[in-house]
């Protein structure tokens, strides 16, 4: 069951649920509360590799191949625009740092008039994990032909929240190795 928007100003005003800056009344939609880009930017610029294996990135043990990434972070001032080019990802971070409690889990969607631009606002990973704390990252990628102009503050997506059947026993700030929680920088791996 997701919560609604009243269901979602509830769970605020008690700090069960806490979006730092708090949203307004006009972000809180149906069944979604609306989420700011910050203007923190990722960039890949290359590989010192011919390939990407997954299995060994994947298995924590060969943290060589993770260095091979060449990228480098950029801070773009208010009324600056960040253009995202054709066949592009970046990663990107929401304004708002969100927790979660033990018993809800979140679901981040991209916007819909962004997305018939062919902005992609997550490559796979649009769940928030029970227990999670941070700002969310954002891996932008623009499938469409022309570059898109992304500015700091803009509306870039919602998030929406689904309460689950009980308190989870493994929430993702009680995991050993939570890689990304707490996050207010963009974590590529660790």
């Amino acid at each position: 069951m997701r919560l609604c928007d009243h269901d979602i100003e509830k769970w605020l005003n008690k700090n069960q649920l806490v979006i730092i800056p708090r949203p307004s009344k006009n972000r809180i939609n149906g069944a979604t509360v609306d989420l700011k880009l910050s203007n923190k930017f990722q960039i890949f610029t290359g590989y010192k590799i011919d390939y990407i294996d997954v299995e060994l990135i994947s298995s924590k043990n060969n943290h060589d191949m993770l260095q091979q990434k060449i990228t480098h972070q950029i801070e773009i001032n208010e009324g600056e625009i960040f253009f995202l080019h054709p066949k592009e990802l970046v990663l990107a971070l929401t304004v708002e740092h969100i927790t979660l409690p033990d018993n809800l889990v979140g679901w981040l969607d991209g916007k819909s008039s962004l997305a018939r631009l062919g902005l992609m606002v997550h490559a796979t990973s649009h769940r928030i994990d029970p227990g999670w704390s941070g700002q969310i990252v954002l891996e932008f990628y623009n499938s469409g032909k022309l570059p898109i102009g992304l500015r700091p503050n803009m509306l870039i997506g919602a998030v929406s929240f689904e309460l689950l059947t009980g308190s989870a026993i493994r929430p993702y700030n009680k995991k050993k190795h939570s890689k990304y929680l707490y996050q207010s920088e963009i974590v590529i791996n660790k």
